[in-house]
C-alpha cells in the first residue's frame, strides 16, 4: 500500500494563507497608476529620483505606494486610489532628533548600532520614527514623537 505525504501540501496550504492574510505588494509600471495617484507622485516626487512604484491591497484597500530618494534621503509615499496621502515614510539623520528620541532610541538599542531611522507621518504630523538596529539580530524599534516606546507604528 502506498503512503501519501501530507506535509509538503500542509506547508503549501499555510504558505498560500499566510500570503493572503497579510499585505500583498505588487511591482508595477508608472503606466498602471491610475491618473489621480500619477499627479499626486508628480506633486510628491518633485526633485526626487524615482526607485519604483508597487500597488498593495490589505483590508481590502487597495493602495500605492511610490520608493524615491531625494537630498540623498529615502522616502516611500503611499497614496490611495483617489490619490490621497495615507502617510509618507522619510529617512531623517540621528542627529536632528529631539534629544527625547534620541535618548529612546539609544536605550531601545541597548549594546546595538543604530543604522537608518525613518520618520512616518499622518495626516501631516510625524507619528512615529522607526530606526533599524544592527549587531546581533537585525531589528526595528519604534518611538513616537515625543520619545515613547511604541509596540508598532499607529
Amino acid at each position: 500500500m502506498r503512503k501519501i505525504t501530507f506535509a509538503p501540501l500542509c506547508l503549501l496550504i499555510i504558505l498560500v494563507g499566510f500570503s493572503l492574510a497579510s499585505g500583498q505588494e505588487k511591482k508595477i509600471d508608472r503606466s498602471k497608476l491610475p491618473a489621480a495617484v500619477q499627479a499626486t507622485v508628480d506633486r510628491e516626487s518633485a526633485g526626487a529620483t524615482i526607485q519604483g512604484y508597487s500597488k498593495e491591497k490589505e483590508k481590502g484597500v487597495t493602495a500605492y505606494e511610490v520608493e524615491m530618494v531625494m537630498n540623498g534621503k529615502t522616502r516611500d509615499v503611499l497614496i490611495d486610489a483617489s490619490g490621497n496621502v495615507l502617510e509618507s515614510e522619510q529617512e531623517v539623520a540621528f542627529e536632528s532628533l529631539s534629544p527625547a528620541v534620541q535618548s529612546a532610541i539609544k536605550d531601545l538599542a541597548g549594546k546595538g548600532t543604530i543604522g537608518v531611522v525613518e520618520s512616518t507621518t499622518k495626516n501631516g504630523q510625524i507619528v512615529a520614527y522607526e530606526a533599524h538596529i544592527k549587531g546581533g539580530k537585525h531589528r526595528e524599534v519604534h518611538v513616537g514623537p515625543n520619545g515613547e516606546k511604541l509596540a508598532r507604528e499607529d
